[in-house]
C-alpha cells in the first residue's frame, strides 16, 4: 500500500475513520453471483476441524519455521479477487506485491475465535473477504489487553485453541457484511488484536457502537440493533514473508 498515514490513496474513501489507522472497509466487494460461485468451489476434502471452527489453508499450511512452499493459489481464490486487490493497491508494498496464502475459516452460528494477532510470519497487511452472513469483529488494543493466558498468536494457520473461547471487552467493533472486504495494515495490524465472540446474535448495533457504520452497504438491515448469525466463511489473504521453492514439486503443488 502507498506510504502515507492513512494507507493507499485509492483506498482513502474506504478508511474506517472511527478507528486509528489503518483499517479499510468495502461493502459489496464481490457480487452475489461471485459469492455463490466461491462457496460452491470450496473443496470439501480440505477442511480441518478445530475445537471451535473449521479451516482450510491454501495453497498449503506453512512449515514449522513459518515458511510457505512456493505454489500458486487455486484459481477459485484468484479470480477475480487478486485483480481487484491490485487495482486497490492492497499489497503494493509487501515483499511479493500480492498475497500468496489464503486461510479459510468457517464459523457456524455461536462459534468464534479468541482474541489474537496474526503475527510476524506475514507482511503487515491482511485482506479478508466475508461470505455467507454478517458478523462482528472485536478490536482490542495490545496495550490494554489482558495477559497471554487469554490473548495469543494462534499460529500461521490459525490453530491452537482449546476449551471455551475467551474474548476481551472490545475497544472497537467492526461489522463485516457478506461479500465485504476488510483490510488491516500498518498500526491496525501491529498494535491491535482481534477476535470474534462465540455468540448466536450480535446486539447493540448502531452508528455509536459500530466503527464502520457509515461505510456499511446495508445499514437498514441492522436498524433493530440486532444481527442474527448464520454460517460465515472468511477468506483471509496474506503475504507470507518466507517462501521456499524446495519440495513444492514433491507435494504436487506446482499446478493448481
Amino acid at each position: 500500500m502507498a506510504d502515507d498515514p492513512n494507507g493507499s490513496v485509492v483506498l482513502s474513501s474506504s478508511r474506517i475513520r472511527a478507528l486509528p489507522p489503518s483499517f479499510f472497509y468495502i461493502p459489496n466487494f464481490i457480487s452475489e453471483e461471485e459469492e455463490v460461485q466461491l462457496l460452491n468451489q470450496i473443496p470439501s476434502n480440505r477442511w480441518v476441524t478445530l475445537t471451535h471452527r473449521r479451516l482450510q489453508a491454501h495453497p498449503s499450511k506453512l512449515t514449522a519455521t513459518n515458511t510457505l512452499l512456493s505454489a500458486p493459489l487455486p484459481s477459485f481464490l484468484s479470480e477475480p479477487i487478486l485483480g481487484r486487490f491490485k487495482e486497490l493497491e492492497v499489497f503494493r508494498d509487501t515483499p511479493h506485491r500480492a498475497p500468496n496464502h489464503v486461510l479459510l475459516n468457517e464459523y457456524k452460528r455461536g462459534e468464534g475465535i479468541m482474541t489474537h494477532e496474526d503475527g510476524a510470519a506475514y507482511a503487515p497487511v491482511v485482506a479478508t473477504v466475508s461470505l455467507g452472513t454478517s458478523i462482528i469483529l472485536n478490536i482490542v488494543e495490545k496495550a490494554e489487553s489482558v495477559p497471554e493466558s487469554t490473548t495469543r498468536n494462534l499460529g500461521s494457520d490459525g490453530d491452537g485453541e482449546q476449551g471455551k473461547i475467551e474474548t476481551e471487552p472490545a475497544k472497537y467493533r467492526i461489522l463485516q457484511e457478506p461479500r465485504s472486504l476488510l483490510i488491516t495494515t500498518g498500526e491496525g495490524y501491529t498494535e491491535f488484536l482481534h477476535g470474534i465472540a462465540d455468540l448466536e446474535r450480535d446486539e447493540g448495533l448502531g452508528p455509536d457502537t459500530i466503527a464502520n457504520w457509515e461505510l456499511l452497504g446495508n445499514p437498514e438491515q441492522f436498524k433493530s440493533g440486532l444481527n442474527e448469525r448464520g454460517t460465515r466463511i472468511s477468506l483471509t489473504y496474506r503475504d507470507v514473508l518466507k517462501v521456499s521453492n524446495a519440495g513444492s514439486k514433491i507435494l504436487g503443488l506446482g499446478k493448481r
